[in-house]
């Protein structure tokens, strides 16, 4: 089983190159401190309405840092999507091996019990220009890949999905999520709680 430490001494350990449909290529690696100033121009260009959907406290060069200092610290785990062309970051996937007291409260009503040492939080944040790109499809296999190789069996969405964000909860339905409950955001908007159990998806790995 891997460790963040792990990965941030050989992020290499997590590098997929992957062709989009259109024949063009990006990379899935975890992220670097390297990283800052391009993921800074990464958060600056999100619409507002890319914003209202993602989980960052912030969008300028500070959130940059803060995110690349984390590396290896805390829960957490950020892969980028890179387009190999350019070397532009057009995507952020975020993951924390823990789940918070206010998920496990949700998903108990659910009947669904949570484990930090089974579960993980999943999050992905697309470059407005790169949406609807089949990107999201096509990194999936490499964060279910992420998930088993961190000892995790089921994923579950960083703060659920807008219940008006009808593309993304499409998506989600599309690649195996199912539906757990609902809450009610504190600015009174409603979310849905989604679930991945990754023993419902062939691991490619197994033969």
């Amino acid at each position: 089983m891997l460790t963040l430490t792990d990965i941030a001494e050989d992020p290499l350990r997590l590098t997929r190159r992957l062709t989009v449909h259109d024949g063009s290529a990006v990379v899935v690696r975890p992220l670097t401190h390297a990283d800052a100033g391009h993921l800074a121009r990464f958060l600056e260009a999100l619409s507002r309405a890319s914003r209202r959907f993602s989980t960052f406290d912030g969008y300028d060069l500070a959130t940059a840092r803060e995110l690349c200092d984390a590396i290896a610290r805390h829960d957490k785990l950020r892969l980028v999507i890179e387009d190999v062309p350019s070397g532009r970051i057009v995507g952020l996937i975020e993951f924390s091996l823990d789940v918070t007291p206010a998920d496990i409260a949700r998903y108990r009503e659910a009947g669904i019990h949570l484990s930090g040492a089974t579960d993980c939080r999943f999050g992905p944040t697309l470059a407005d220009d790169h949406q609807d790109r089949g990107l999201g499809t096509l990194v999936l296999p490499s964060v279910m890949e992420t998930a088993r190789l961190l000892g995790r069996t089921r994923i579950i969405l960083w703060g659920g999905v807008r219940a008006d964000n009808p593309r993304a909860i499409r998506y989600y339905e599309k690649n195996g999520f199912q539906r757990v409950g609902r809450f009610t955001e504190a600015d009174g908007t409603l979310s849905l709680d989604m679930m991945l159990d990754l023993h419902t998806v062939p691991d490619p790995a197994r033969p």
